[in-house]
């Protein structure tokens, strides 16, 4: 995996952290987009060759309303790219990695998959390709 592509951040309101980061990180948001089928509204910035993804439920239902209501705001999970999301999920799935679904379409141009925090030591890992 070549990099940290970005860390997610759950965030109650998108508008009042897209400001705080801002401030923060001294940069604007450079895109902001709503992935309906994981029912999130997000914002990203970049940071060196990084990003920091904030995310905000549009469905207290959802995954991240669901997360925000147990653990309250702060870190979701960290994104590492990769080149072939298909074969490093397969290999990951061979090493005894528990990967959540399957490969679908995340926000910023990216095919996703999860990797379940009880195979990560607690942490959520979100493997992502560039749709390209």
């Amino acid at each position: 995996m070549p990099k940290i592509e970005h860390i997610g951040i759950a965030v109650k309101d998108l508008d009042e952290a897209i400001e705080r980061f801002s401030t923060l990180l001294d940069t604007s948001s450079y895109k902001t987009e709503t992935v309906a089928s994981e029912g999130v509204a997000t914002a990203f910035f970049e940071t060196g060759d990084s990003k920091v993804e904030l995310l905000e439920s549009t469905n207290p239902d959802g995954p991240i309303g669901k997360y925000i209501s147990k653990k309250g705001e702060g870190i979701h999970h960290i994104a590492f790219e990769v080149e072939n999301i298909q074969s490093e999920m397969e290999r990951l799935k061979k090493e005894g990695f528990d990967i959540i679904g399957g490969i679908r379409e995340g926000a910023d141009n990216k095919l996703v998959c999860f990797i379940h925090p009880k195979s990560a030591n607690g942490v959520l890992i979100e493997l992502c390709q560039d749709k390209g």
